[in-house]
C-alpha cells in the first residue's frame, strides 16, 4: 500500500533504511520522476505514514543517515551521477518555487546590467525619480529596485541568504510567508529609503533582512515549526547594520531598507507564532 512519494531516490533510500530499522518493510517503484513508496503490510500503513510526514519536515535529521549506515546495502543500484548534477539537485530541493524564481530573477537582472543592457534595465526597474522622469502608474518601481545589485559581492552576499533562509520557510512553513515577506519587506522599506537617500539604491537586502529576522525570532518562540537562525548570526547582521548607518565600512549601504526589513520579518514573526486556542 502506498504511503508517499519522493523525487529524490537517495532521499527514498534514507528512509527506506529508517523504517527497515523501526521493523517496517517497504517497496519502491520507480516512476519517470519519483519514487512510489509502499507498505509490505497493511498493519504498518499508519506508522509509515506518519514517518513520511516527519521525513518530508526535516529529512536531513541525522537518525536517516544512521539508518542507512546500520542497515542499508549495496543492492540499491542508485545512479549517483556526476558531483554537479548532486550539487543543482541539492540546490533545487533546497527552496521552494518562489525562491528559485527570485533567485533567478536577480540573477538575469544583474546579467542584464553587466552586459550591455545596463541603462535600459536600470531605467526600468529603479525607484520613482531615478532616472530624471517618471509616471505615477508604474506602480512596478516601488519593489523591482529589490531585483538590482551593483556588485558581485553584493548580489553573492544576499542570493546566498536568500536561497538559505527564504528556502527553509518556503519548505517548511509555505510559500505564503515567504511572500508576504517578500512583498511587505520588498516594498515598505524601499519608500523608506527613497525619503532618507533619494531614488538611487537597489538590492535584496532589506527581504534578507526580513527573513533574517523572521527566522531568528520563529526559532525562539516556535521552534516547531522547523526554522531557526543562531543567534550569533543574528547578531552580526546587527551589527553590520549598525556599522553601515554610522558609515564605518565606506560602502554605499541602503541602511533603512535594512532596517526597515528586519521589522518587516520580526513583526510577521510575532504574528506566526502568536498563541492561538
Amino acid at each position: 500500500m502506498e504511503f508517499g512519494r519522493l523525487p529524490n531516490p537517495r532521499a527514498a533510500q534514507a528512509l527506506v533504511d529508517y523504517l527497515k530499522s523501526q521493523g517496517i518493510e517497504c517497496h519502491q517503484t520507480f516512476l519517470d520522476d519519483v519514487v512510489v513508496l509502499s507498505v509490505v503490510s497493511a498493519s504498518d500503513l499508519s506508522a509509515a505514514q506518519a514517518e513520511f510526514a516527519r521525513f518530508r519536515q526535516n529529512p536531513l535529521d541525522e537518525k536517516y543517515l544512521a539508518a542507512s549506515w546500520e542497515s542499508g546495502t549495496t543492492s540499491s543500484h542508485l545512479d549517483y551521477g556526476a558531483p554537479g548534477l548532486s550539487l543543482l539537485s541539492r540546490f533545487i530541493t533546497g527552496a521552494g518555487p518562489l525562491t528559485l524564481v527570485i533567485f533567478a530573477l536577480c540573477v538575469l537582472v544583474y546579467a542584464a546590467l553587466n552586459l550591455g543592457f545596463g541603462d535600459q534595465t536600470f531605467a526600468l526597474l529603479s525607484f520613482f525619480g531615478a532616472t530624471g522622469t517618471f509616471q505615477a502608474s508604474e506602480l512596478w518601481r516601488v519593489f523591482t529596485p529589490t531585483l538590482l545589485h551593483f556588485s558581485l559581492m553584493h548580489i553573492s552576499f544576499n542570493l546566498l541568504w536568500w536561497w538559505f533562509l527564504g528556502g527553509r520557510i518556503e519548505t517548511r512553513i509555505g510559500t505564503k510567508p515567504l511572500l508576504i515577506l517578500l512583498l511587505v519587506a520588498g516594498t515598505v522599506p524601499n519608500i523608506a529609503q527613497y525619503f532618507l537617500t533619494g531614488p538611487n539604491f537597489g538590492g535584496l537586502s532589506g527581504v534578507v533582512y526580513a527573513v533574517a529576522g523572521y527566522s531568528w525570532l520563529m526559532g525562539v518562540r516556535k521552534p516547531s515549526a522547523g526554522i531557526s537562525l543562531p543567534a550569533s548570526y543574528m547578531g552580526f547582521m546587527v551589527l553590520w547594520m549598525v556599522l553601515g548607518f554610522f558609515d564605518v565600512l565606506g560602502l554605499s549601504m541602503a541602511n533603512a531598507a535594512h532596517l526597515g526589513g528586519l521589522m518587516v520579518g520580526l513583526l510577521q514573526a510575532l504574528w506566526d507564532s502568536r498563541k492561538t486556542r
